[in-house]
């Protein structure tokens, strides 16, 4: 099976919520570019995980995630990690700067995942709500870790551990793990 990654952290998160081996991206003798042409990220899963298998003939898994924020219809959405060019940092401040005297502050870390196998499609999505700071907390973390409260706790004040327990990726992963279609196609036995 192959994830559709060249993400090396997204790739260690997979292998370790599935248990299984997996192929990535960079394993691949070929460097293959994904354009993330669809309107929603479940779209984007599946197009990723689509491509992959149409270009390798082996079974893919693929996600989309990113962050929608509910007062600014949904933004940045689809283009969570090319709306701004710059840093982190960079894209949290343009958030904040968005955001500045507006009260709703409620949004999403979205998380879709696809599996496809040329026959079947199995696609699985989890959203974590939480909300938009109003400062930025650089502490730990990554993206928009820095800005998004869960309970009122910084992301970035959490250890991996507690990450962990609400993980979009890993509750999207989990669930998709359990799908008849992969419990019938995929030895998790190891």
């Amino acid at each position: 099976m192959i994830f559709a990654s060249s993400n090396e952290g997204k790739i260690k998160e997979v292998k370790n919520i599935l248990n299984i081996d997996i192929k990535s991206l960079n394993d691949l003798d070929e460097k293959i570019e994904i354009n993330e042409t669809g309107n929603t990220f479940l779209e984007n899963a599946i197009l990723k995980a689509k491509e992959i298998y149409n270009k390798t003939g082996t079974p893919t898994i693929a996600d989309d995630s990113g962050l929608e924020i509910d007062a600014l219809n949904g933004f940045p959405g689809v283009k969570t990690h090319r709306f701004f060019e710059g840093t982190d940092l960079d894209r949290n401040k343009e958030i904040l700067r968005r955001m500045n005297n507006i009260k709703n502050r409620t949004c999403y870390f979205v998380c879709s995942i696809a599996y496809f196998d040329g026959i079947n499609l199995e696609t699985s999505e989890y959203r974590l709500k939480g909300s938009i700071a109003n400062n930025i907390n650089e502490n730990n973390g990554f993206g928009f870790d820095s800005i998004f409260l869960y309970k009122g706790k910084y992301l970035s004040d959490m250890d991996i551990n507690e990450k962990n327990i609400i993980s979009p990726r890993k509750k999207a992963l989990i669930k998709l793990k359990n799908s008849k279609i992969l419990q019938k196609n995929v030895d998790f036995s190891n």
